[in-house]
């Protein structure tokens, strides 16, 4: 090798070497996903749980760092360190089942409203919601289009709901989802008929109800 050949070499050695030195020293700063999430799960700095609770997911397109995100926000959501406006947040907007799981269980009634509330849950949660011991969970429960019919009329035939969401009820089929199964919709109205919580003004509405069953109990209901 000549003396200038040799001149240029030295230049980009040093430059490899110097990279991989700062490779080896970046190496430490990469926490692996289990410890990461072991650390936010535990975490007692609500400005750090709060910041990453409202960090921008990574695209889809990145699968790997996307993935890691959305379990790490199911860490987030299980801390209740994370201040309570930030879990409201997340049970409100996330469409992930297992941050929404997580969320439902919250001791604040207002994150388990907003997770009732949340139209990407899975029919078997918010159906589980309807069962919530707060009536603000579980009327929210009831008005998710994701609630099934068996938990719709059993909300309907539930003396505690109140008689906004039994009005909300007796509309399902009629003037709301419209397309909805006629004999579950059907159900589901006469059961707010016949439920003695129901307003006067819902009563007199259904005694002019198109299904004949309906208007008959509630008429019934309305002579009483």
């Amino acid at each position: 090798m000549t003396d200038t050949n040799e001149k240029n070499a030295a230049p980009d050695a040093a430059q490899a070497t110097d990279t991989t030195a700062a490779g080896q020293q970046a190496a430490p700063d990469f926490e692996p996903l289990t410890t990461t999430y072991e650390r936010l799960r535990h975490s007692t700095d609500s400005a750090e749980l709060s910041e990453f609770a409202r960090r921008p997911l990574p695209d889809r397109s990145d699968q790997a760092a996307f993935s890691r995100a959305t379990a790490l926000l199911e860490a987030v959501a299980g801390n209740l360190n994370t201040p309570v406006e930030d879990r409201i947040m997340l049970a409100s907007t996330m469409p992930f089942p297992n941050i929404l799981v997580k969320l439902s269980s919250d001791p604040e009634a207002d994150v388990r409203r907003a997770v009732a509330a949340n139209e990407d849950d899975k029919n078997w949660l918010v159906g589980r919601l309807t069962k919530d011991a707060v009536p603000e969970v579980r009327d929210a429960a009831l008005r998710n289009k994701r609630t099934s019919w068996k938990m719709r009329l059993e909300g309907a035939q539930n003396p505690d709901v109140d008689a906004q969401t039994l009005d909300f009820l007796s509309d399902l089929g009629v003037s709301s989802e419209p397309d909805a199964p006629v004999i579950l919709a059907t159900m589901v109205r006469r059961a707010v008929a016949l439920n003695p919580q129901v307003a006067p003004e819902t009563l007199e509405k259904l005694c002019g109800d198109p299904a004949p069953e309906v208007a008959k109990a509630a008429k019934r209901a309305s002579a009483s």
